[in-house]
């Protein structure tokens, strides 16, 4: 179900988390239908499995190492380290050391609601 925006002050600690992986749980913050921004925590070895979607997405990385793929170059990115994908360009993680990932997209990725 798509809703149209989320409140203006949140608090995450009264936000569901998912689990959508193995060692990944992504908690979706706030939105309206041009932007999202999402948390998602990795425990060591998850997989952000390779994968592609019409959004642009940039990721800040709170805590943690993650060997970060992008249209076929790797580099490892560590805490304070920022990745910007473009639409369609293929993209996932592999956690080396437990972290958490700030992701945000635009427009907002109504398949996570």
């Amino acid at each position: 179900m798509y809703h149209p925006f989320s409140q203006a002050f949140i608090d995450h600690n009264s936000l569901p988390s998912k689990e959508v992986a193995d060692g990944v749980t992504r908690q979706i913050l706030g939105y309206d239908a041009n932007i999202m921004t999402v948390k998602v925590a990795f425990k060591k070895e998850a997989v952000g499995k390779l994968h592609h979607h019409p959004h642009t997405q940039t990721s800040y990385i709170i805590s943690g190492s993650f060997e970060v793929i992008i249209n076929g170059e790797s580099q490892t990115l560590t805490d304070e380290d920022c990745f910007y994908v473009a639409s369609n360009l293929t993209h996932g993680v592999v956690c080396l050391e437990e972290g958490v990932l700030i992701d945000s997209f635009t427009p907002c990725r109504e398949d996570f609601l």
